[in-house]
């Protein structure tokens, strides 16, 4: 074996891919077993899919598993609060490819653990997990629960943001609460949404309506992420069919037409997360992992996935020239790499959520004016979504449409 990933979800399973279509060999250790994962109650969140992003799962050869059920993102709209001032995203701007795309975490699941059980080279090991981690100058040795012990060069932590693996590795975080939570479940609406996304600011926080593909019976929907303070979500989520539907409605707006819920309430506490390094010895950190941030924009899935891009591509680059995959040169390389990406995006992030999820009149009028001021300026709103699209930036092989 040359490279072990603990972790079996959307992160770990696509970094595993990209490694073994590169010809490294790789073991993927997931705790969860595939039919708890799988099933409709463990996940009900879509992602936003980065054109930047789709590119390297396109490299990888995950994309076409997974395209049918995408829906395009042309339109992005940004609504503050109650004001007739907004910005307006439209993919026409900045080419023709769609600004992005929003699939379902499920059906991201369901094609990973497809594309594992067929490539060569991918051995998925589901449920078990890792019982200790030994690292020494010639490579990485980890104990399973079930009693196996498996060697390689290279150990990849992708076991989420409560990392057990960065954790027994000594490797410590900063993190800190929003004291936000998110509700997130799946809406059915009068009139098609046409491909656009909105996100609507409110004090509590963003309420964002994603594009999604028709469904059986419900030809125009949409996912939402709901933002509110902790101690109303619970109580909103614990409502009955019809409260629960009359408080979506009054948020919702009248963009659709017609709303009601539609499938299973989830939530999820939000905050923001840094590991105090993404690297050590034979060791990399990917995904949340290494960094969690909030989803205002949409984009933590997506720095998850240039993670992947830029771990595969420093470490097949440093495989052809005959280098120990685990080596510090290489590790040093990535982590070099993703500091900075992640870093400025989580403090853009960070600094939207608290400049947005208030209702502060001063702060109100400046932000309406800045979104006003965007939307008149081409040049700079160009420059935000190409940002938004992920092609900003130093970009890894896989992200400029290349082969690794």
């Amino acid at each position: 074996m040359e490279a072990i990933v603990v972790g079996g979800g959307l992160v770990g399973l696509t970094v595993a891919a990209a490694f073994a279509g590169a010809g490294i060999e790789t073991l993927v250790v997931d705790r969860e077993p595939p039919a708890t994962v799988l099933a409709p109650e463990f996940d009900g969140r879509a992602s936003a899919i980065a054109y930047g992003s789709r590119r390297i799962l396109e490299g990888i050869g995950l994309w076409p598993l997974v395209a049918d059920a995408a829906a395009p993102i042309r339109e992005i709209r940004v609504v503050d609060g109650g004001s007739p001032l907004f910005l307006h995203y439209d993919h026409r701007d900045v080419g023709d490819e769609p600004l992005g795309h929003i699939v379902e975490n499920r059906t991201m699941r369901f094609a990973l653990h497809r594309f594992a059980a067929g490539r060569p080279g991918l051995h998925h090991l589901a449920p078990d997990r890792v019982r200790a981690i030994a690292r020494d100058a010639d490579g990485v040795t980890v104990e399973l629960a079930a009693g196996g012990r498996w060697r390689g060069q290279l150990l990849v932590a992708a076991d989420g943001k409560a990392s057990e693996t960065r954790q027994a590795c000594g490797i410590g975080i900063r993190a800190q609460s929003y004291r936000q939570t998110a509700i997130v479940t799946t809406a059915v609406h009068e009139a098609p949404h046409r491909d656009v996304a909105i996100e609507h600011f409110r004090p509590a926080g963003p309420f964002a309506i994603l594009p999604l593909p028709p469904a059986p019976g419900q030809p125009n929907r949409s996912s939402l992420v709901w933002t509110e303070r902790p101690d109303l979500a619970p109580r909103l989520v614990a409502l009955d069919d019809a409260a629960f539907a009359a408080e979506l409605a009054a948020r919702f707006g009248d963009h659709w037409g017609r709303v009601a819920p539609a499938g299973p309430r989830f939530t999820y506490p939000l905050g923001i997360q840094w590991a105090d390094r993404f690297v050590d010895d034979r060791l990399a950190l990917v995904g949340d992992a290494a960094h969690v941030i909030h989803p205002i924009a949409g984009q933590g899935l997506n720095l998850g996935i240039r993670d992947v891009a830029a771990l595969a591509e420093c470490i097949v680059d440093a495989r052809r020239l005959g280098l120990d995959i685990g080596a510090a040169g290489a590790l040093r390389r990535y982590a070099d790499w993703r500091v900075a990406d992640t870093v400025l995006l989580g403090a853009v992030t960070d600094g939207m959520n608290r400049l947005f999820s208030n209702d502060l009149p001063p702060l109100r009028a400046a932000r309406r004016l800045g979104l006003a001021a965007v939307e008149r300026l081409p040049p700079l709103k160009r420059l935000f979504m190409r940002h938004a699209m992920g092609v900003m930036g130093s970009q890894p092989r896989l992200a400029r449409g290349l082969p690794l």
